[in-house]
């Protein structure tokens, strides 16, 4: 008898083991993970942790700086502005001179002489314009005779560096016949031994040629727009 009850224990506690077992696998979240989880092992590695990657620097969006782009293979370099422009010539900027034309109408007299302008200041200048022209009466400026102009030429901006020439010519109303020679207008000629010739915005200057002096009639004269390119 004592056998007997022992073997109907062992059956009854085998099928309450089983049942129990049994339950455990029908609950949710009863899987192999939540036996993990129980124990207080990871079932796997953290999202949290820091990654392990160096390339992995993104910069933050909070920082508002952004990393600089490398530049495209092939790419041009990005040319600066050299600087502000250059500004007027001055009066005291320009050294002047004259010397006769190769290009002169037919007459008595220099006809058409060239002035030179340079740039004697040690920075750029730029001139613009027709010359104004006197003659200087007795070879004074303050005796001048200003000449009625006729303009030739566009005005276009020239710029001079240290040592630069700008050019300019000048055109008389020539003076026919031999010795002191005549006008065809009937006026009377003039001879001036040095002219003044003034540059917009950069001043008078006087100027004598090196063997001769200025014949004119009718106190007219062309010029040229002063220029980078030398007249003939």
């Amino acid at each position: 008898m004592s056998y007997r009850k022992t073997h109907r224990g062992v059956a009854l506690a085998t099928a309450a083991v089983a049942a129990a077992l049994l339950v455990t696998a029908c609950r949710p979240g009863g899987g192999p993970e939540a036996a993990g989880s129980a124990s207080g092992v990871p079932s796997g590695p953290s999202h949290t942790a820091a990654s392990s990657d160096p390339t992995d620097t993104a910069p933050s969006k909070a920082s508002g700086t952004a990393a600089p782009s490398a530049p495209a293979v092939g790419a041009s370099p990005v040319v600066r502005a050299s600087g502000s422009p250059a500004e007027a010539c001055t009066a005291s900027a320009l050294d002047a001179a004259v010397y006769p034309a190769a290009r002169r109408p037919a007459g008595t007299g220099t006809g058409a002489v060239i002035v030179g302008f340079t740039n004697a200041s040690g920075r750029p200048c730029v001139l613009q314009g027709h010359p104004t022209v006197a003659g200087a009466g007795n070879g004074s400026p303050q005796h001048n005779v200003p000449l009625s102009v006729a303009r030739t030429g566009t005005a276009s901006p020239v710029r001079l560096a240290p040592g630069g020439r700008a050019w300019a010519k000048l055109t008389f109303v020539q003076v026919q016949g031999e010795s002191d020679g005549y006008c065809m207008s009937g006026a009377k000629p003039v001879v001036y031994p040095t002219l003044v010739v003034g540059v917009p915005g950069a001043g008078a200057h006087q100027v004598a040629l090196a063997d001769g002096e200025f014949t004119e009639c009718d106190n007219k004269v062309t010029v040229t727009a002063v220029s980078a390119v030398k007249p003939s």
